[in-house]
């Protein structure tokens, strides 16, 4: 048996034995058991039960399974009618409402393990638990789930375990799973200070200052890479009426993503008090001196009157209608092509409340954004350009990527035979960089207005996270009726090439806090070098550190209170800055500093001051993923 089969197989079985546990621990009469299937590390299932189930219940659950496979029962398939199914199933309102939906003459098939517990299920299941033995599990974690994934039906009991082969296969999961939990970035956000979440807001974060200088760093780098390849920056406006969203199309294909802001149904007063909307305007005029009277208190002196069909807005989440409005305010020629329009404007998209995830998953970001305008000869080009600038920002990062190919979706806007011509231009640039075979292929995965590339970047635990994007659009520049003026002077409508390399710098945050444990190389982090005078007598040459430090363009935190040394350094070490100086009568004397350098114990001591600044002006200009330099 493939090792995939096994695990679909065994952690499905599994599934069986954790609902019969679960029943032989609570009582059947007290459980409605819904669905169960084996997922990527292992299984879950569904339940109702009495009480919720806790930590303190995970080992009784363990227990009870292996007392289970220790019976060594036999699974046994039958098929059986759909009215029979019903009956078996009658004090189960979840596998009822199943066999409901199933045709009339349907054949159900269900498996009994041992004598006392029945499962719908298609199966292939093991033929005896003996067959389970070997195999490794132990509860993860429990929480509600709504059936059928419907938040307007029952909450259910989710009860997650993870299974594996072995003992060992397990375990090194387990650690990984563990150093997961220590790199997760909300917790180190937290702890370090850079962002925060409030209900007021859901899914839009708030940049506290130490995560903001991160934040204006990773914009910093992407905009002096764009400088070099011919980029030009814009900004929009963040609230658009419908009538640009109906051009463009993302109000039939993206709606229900979108935040809209509703237009006023009738005509507004400017009474500050009443606040009122009135139904029609002779209503508004017929105490319309009464209402000017009041409107005095808020410095107004007639009524304010606002048609509501006309403005329907939406916050916008994309770029890219805008970026046609920018492009179409002039005629443009051959020569200015290609035309770079990169963005950084914030964006907005309404996420469900179960899907959104700290930074991973949001509903206010910004993105690396890009619109570029090229005639159809260009494209080939600069995709490759793109790609090369992928090349650098990743590399840098120092991690590595790979592409997928994502092509015509069922919804598609336009004519098939462009998607068909702009689907050849990009396979032909993914099998010249990689390969034919050298990446893979997404079918109907790609934007409702072109298919698209994908760059998927791989982390320190090896998971992989959808960033970058290179989408071409030949449908936009249609919707918008973009021209420009060829070699032959004909009016020629341009391919539109979406961009982004970090994608969400959210997300790409997310990603980054975890990939290194918050441990950011020298360039990135939000603080490079901390100070600490080891009494106030100190603060006076600490302030000359600090300044030349900054003047040399490196980002410095120093304190100055009057408290331990130790407490100071304790607190910066927290935040896991790359270095801390510390300064005393010696230094002061001598014009040096001592060093203590992140993740490592011996201090450097008597540290050139100047050196010291050569060092850290270095490391911002190699941005080097390695701290020490030659001090």
């Amino acid at each position: 048996m493939e090792r995939e089969e096994f695990l679909q197989v065994y952690r499905h079985s599994l599934a069986h034995v954790l609902a019969k546990a679960v029943i032989e621990i609570y009582g059947r009469e007290n459980v409605q058991y819904a669905i169960g299937p084996q997922i990527e590390d292992g299984l879950y299932y569904d339940f109702v039960l009495p009480r919720a189930v806790t930590e303190d219940d995970y080992k009784t659950i363990e227990d009870k399974m292996s007392e289970i496979l220790k019976r060594k029962e036999d699974w046994t398939r039958k098929e059986i009618p759909r009215s029979e199914a019903l009956t078996l199933f009658a004090d189960q309102k979840y596998k009822t409402e199943i066999i409901q939906d199933l045709p009339e003459d349907a054949t159900i098939s269900i498996y009994y393990t041992g004598e006392d517990f029945v499962d719908l299920c298609r199966g292939p299941h093991v033929e005896n638990s003996r067959d389970l033995l070997g195999v490794a599990f132990k509860v993860k974690s429990a929480s509600s789930a709504y059936w059928r994934g419907d938040q307007k039906r029952d909450s259910l009991q989710r009860i997650y375990v993870y299974a594996f082969p072995s003992k060992d296969e397990l375990k090194s999961h387990l650690a990984m799973i563990q150093e997961a939990l220590e790199r997760d970035h909300k917790k180190l956000g937290q702890k370090q200070e850079l962002f925060m979440f409030n209900e007021t807001a859901p899914g839009m974060p708030y940049w506290l200052p130490r995560g903001w200088k991160l934040y204006q760093t990773l914009l910093k780098f992407s905009r002096e890479i764009q400088e070099r390849h011919g980029y030009q920056e814009i900004s929009a406006p963040l609230i658009n009426n419908k009538k640009l969203w109906l051009i463009s199309g993302h109000w039939a294909h993206y709606l229900n993503n979108m935040f809209i802001v509703p237009g006023i149904t009738g005509y507004l007063t400017a009474d500050a008090e009443i606040q009122g909307v009135c139904e029609d305007r002779e209503a508004v005029e017929e105490n319309a001196q009464d209402i000017e009277a009041k409107a005095v208190k808020i410095a107004a002196k007639e009524p304010v009157y606002a048609r509501a069909d006309e403005d329907t807005m939406a916050a916008k989440p994309m770029n890219c209608p805008n970026a046609m409005m920018t492009y179409k305010r002039t005629i443009h020629s051959y020569k200015e092509l290609p035309i770079r329009y990169s963005e950084y404007d914030v964006l907005h998209r309404k996420e469900k409340s179960g899907q959104m995830n700290g930074l991973f998953r949001v509903q206010e970001f910004r993105q690396d954004d890009d619109h570029t305008f090229v005639m159809e000869s260009q494209i080939e080009d600069e995709i490759a350009d793109i790609m090369s600038i992928a090349d650098e920002i990743y590399g840098t990062f120092g991690v590595t990527y790979r592409a997928e190919f994502s092509t015509r979706p069922d919804d598609f806007m336009g004519d098939i035979e462009v998607w068909n011509r702009a689907e050849a231009v990009i396979k032909k640039i993914l099998d010249k960089k990689y390969g034919e075979g050298g990446y893979e292929i997404n079918e109907g995965d790609g934007a409702f207005y072109g298919p698209k590339i994908d760059l998927q970047i791989k982390d320190a635990l090896g998971r992989e996270w959808q960033c970058g994007t290179i989408q071409l659009d030949f449908q936009l520049p249609h919707n918008f009726g973009l021209t420009y003026q060829d070699q032959s002077g004909n009016m020629t409508m341009p391919v539109v090439i979406h961009r982004a390399i970090y994608g969400s710098l959210e997300r790409f945050i997310g990603i980054i806090i975890e990939n290194y444990k918050g441990a950011f190389p020298f360039w990135l982090s939000p603080y490079q070098v901390d100070i600490v005078p080891i009494k106030p007598e100190h603060n006076a040459y600490a302030k000359e550190l600090e300044d030349a430090l900054t003047a040399a363009g490196i980002r410095v935190e120093a304190d100055y209170a009057d408290k331990n040394m130790n407490e100071k350094i304790k607190t910066f070490k927290t935040l896991k800055d790359p270095y801390i100086i510390v300064v005393g009568d010696k230094e002061a004397e001598s014009r040096t500093v001592s060093v203590t350098v992140r993740g490592q114990k011996e201090q450097l001591h008597g540290v050139s001051a100047d050196r010291f600044v050569e060092v850290c002006r270095s490391l911002n200009d190699t941005k080097a993923q390695d701290l020490v330099g030659e001090m």
